[in-house]
């Protein structure tokens, strides 16, 4: 096993778990992800971050993917025990494999940044939206200042590579809304214990323009 395979499989997912299991991470989760209702599609599932965070009762079925396949067991296993009707399947954001318009929700939280094609994987989600669904979105991202982003373009090429392809300079609401989606924001901020380069948020409710 070369390094890097050993890397990704052994250590990334502990550098992962880390960085997005905070109780400051969590309170931004709590004022997204329980906005969820009806039939529910999470991109990036596996890592079970959101799944304290939803409020059950409202959910009629809840679907995901994640890239991970080692997680995807552990997913199902929270799924049914919060008494969902769950499909959770091994997958990329760039190719959802649902049709078009099964969900009423669907959730995105710290997942935009680590995707090969952003812009694809907002397109996927808003076809898999039904007119009228929302995307519930957590990102961070390019920050809106001078100085910290350029601190971001300078670590971004050593930062991909130590986490999980994790991109520091990608734009949030711009993209989003270049996918065809119509921003509410709930909030964008810089995360009070992370260096700025690090700690841009946005978050908000995305709904299919024209729909």
């Amino acid at each position: 096993m070369g390094f890097g395979k050993w890397y990704d499989e052994t250590v990334l997912p502990k550098v992962i778990s880390l960085g997005c299991s905070s109780e400051d991470m969590d309170e931004l989760r709590r004022q997204v992800v329980p906005l969820a209702k009806g039939a529910v599609f999470e991109l990036g599932c596996g890592g079970g971050f959101n799944q304290p965070h939803y409020n059950a009762r409202a959910i009629s079925s809840f679907c995901g993917i994640d890239p991970n396949a080692n997680l995807l067991d552990a997913a199902r296993r929270r799924a049914a025990q919060r008494g969902w009707s769950n499909d959770i399947r091994h997958g990329v954001g760039e190719d959802i494999p649902f049709g078009d318009g099964a969900f009423d929700t669907v959730v995105c939280t710290y997942t935009l940044c680590s995707v090969d094609d952003s812009q694809q994987v907002l397109s996927e989600m808003r076809r898999v939206l039904k007119p009228g669904g929302r995307l519930l979105f957590l990102e961070h991202g390019r920050s809106p200042d001078p100085g910290p982003a350029k601190w971001q373009k300078r670590i971004e090429p050593v930062w991909k590579h130590l986490a999980g392809n994790c991109h520091l300079t990608r734009e949030i609401g711009g993209p989003i809304r270049k996918a065809g989606f119509e921003i509410d924001p709930i909030g964008q901020a810089y995360f009070e214990k992370a260096p700025k380069w690090a700690g841009w948020m946005e978050w908000g409710v995305a709904r299919r323009a024209g729909a």
